[in-house]
């Protein structure tokens, strides 16, 4: 299924004609990423995106970056009550308190996953990539939350929702877990016909390789 442009290659429909949407989905999601940083900026703007269109987040990341010190998890970390107040007054993020405190409870919450799992910078990389999938999960039209058959959460993204729920992280549902997943390359949820879909498998392939997968 095109995304509604009348040339161009072939993708996946939920972009529809949006440049920033497009570009999004054609050179981020399901590509994997292996910065850290980049992951715990993206399990965040999950958490914000609850309720919202990811396209409202994403038009909105940078202004989020600049209010959060880049995601940086060690600086937002020491984030008080003086920057809780400082980025409810911020009117390029979303402005609810419960998910900008949890960002900051989350912050701190990853810096003791690393020091659990051997405090090294590959450390959160490693944990969050032995969640990913080798095949992608299906289930009937009808139960599907995307078209293709792509739900809207997993057994895998509740059993890592549940995880992180245990570790003491905020915001991070089934759902919010299974777009995280879908959006960083742990599972290729492109369309069978959608022109990266294979440049995702194949990257997703090459960083999978020797991996030990839960």
């Amino acid at each position: 299924m095109s995304n509604g442009l009348d040339t161009g290659p072939v993708r996946c429909s939920w972009p529809t004609d949006d440049e920033q949407y497009v570009a999004y989905h054609d050179g981020e999601w399901g590509r994997p990423t292996t910065d850290p940083t980049r992951l715990f900026e993206k399990i965040c703007l999950e958490g914000f995106q609850a309720g919202l269109s990811w396209i409202t987040i994403l038009r909105k990341r940078e202004h989020f970056r600049a209010a959060f010190a880049g995601f940086d998890p060690e600086t937002v970390a020491g984030f008080g009550e003086s920057d809780v107040e400082r980025l409810l007054g911020d009117a390029g993020i979303i402005r609810h308190r419960g998910k900008i405190e949890a960002t900051i409870n989350n912050a701190q919450r990853m810096i003791e996953l690393v020091e659990a799992e051997g405090g090294g910078a590959s450390s959160f990389v490693d944990w969050v990539w032995s969640w990913a999938v080798l095949e992608p999960t299906r289930v009937s039209d009808d139960d599907a939350a995307f078209p293709g058959g792509i739900p809207a959460l997993t057994a895998r993204s509740s059993a890592l929702s549940k995880e992180l729920k245990r570790r003491g992280w905020k915001f991070v549902g089934p759902t919010t877990a299974y777009a995280f997943m879908q959006s960083e390359g742990l599972t290729n949820d492109h369309d069978d016909t959608c022109f990266v879909h294979a440049d995702c498998e194949a990257e997703r392939t090459t960083f999978l390789a020797g991996r030990t997968l839960r």
